[in-house]
């Protein structure tokens, strides 16, 4: 009977590990779905001039409201950067989003949030283990449809545009207040030792097979231009 629970107590790392791959290959694999279904809505899409010029892109799917009134963990998603040659995009970093009124602008039931980091200071907060969206960095509803070139110089000049689409309707979302943060423990179950954020984003640690889905959106949808 003591061999059988030490065996098990071995097992037990082995298996969180491959929980934690599970749970990290659904989230990507929604996270692609969230942005493929939000592009092809045409003239209620994000922007895709915006998308070809972000530095990088991060998705939260299925958002939960009762998470949010008892002020507990938003949700969990995934966050990439483009390569330092802009090439490609990094390995995905899981990240948590927490506190602030989101709860209250975006209303009951699953919601699907996406942002789009601009410019290499909004890229720089991603760095840090934890920021607050409207604090240490600047994030605006970002505009809605085909093209962002007729919206304002405001919108434009915002470190994070932010989106929600619940009940079937999408469109920019303030995330005033909330806190944006890696998910270490995720991370480290998904790359096999510790790992910072830092190194995720700028492209120092190989990416899963997983990633691939959320990749294709990616590049089919924001070829880098300048």
């Amino acid at each position: 009977m003591k061999s059988v629970v030490l065996s098990m107590c071995a097992l037990l790392p082995i298996m969180a590990a491959d929980s934690g791959m599970a749970d990290h290959d659904k989230r990507v694999r929604e996270s692609a779905t969230v942005l493929s279904e939000i592009m092809n809505a045409g003239d209620k899409s994000i922007p895709q001039d915006l998308l070809e010029k972000a530095q990088c892109v991060g998705v939260v799917p299925n958002l939960k409201r009762a998470g949010f009134i008892v002020g507990g963990k938003y949700g969990k998603g995934v966050i990439t950067c483009r390569t330092p040659n802009h090439t490609g995009w990094t390995a995905v970093s899981t990240i948590r989003i927490e506190g602030g009124s989101i709860g209250l602008q975006i209303g009951a039931g699953e919601t699907d949030v996406v942002f789009i980091v601009m410019n290499q200071s909004g890229m720089n907060r991603l760095m840090k283990d934890k920021f607050t969206l409207g604090g240490d960095a600047s994030v605006m509803a970002g505009p809605v449809g085909r093209s962002a070139q007729a919206q304002t110089d405001a919108a434009m000049k915002a470190e994070i545009l932010a989106y929600s689409r619940s009940h079937g309707v999408f469109g920019g979302i303030s995330l005033e207040g909330a806190t944006l943060r890696a998910d270490n423990d995720d991370n480290q179950k998904i790359y096999g030792r510790e790992v910072t954020q830092e190194e995720i984003l700028h492209g120092n640690v190989k990416a899963t097979p997983a990633a691939t889905p959320l990749y294709n959106e990616l590049n089919r949808w924001a070829p880098y231009k300048q």
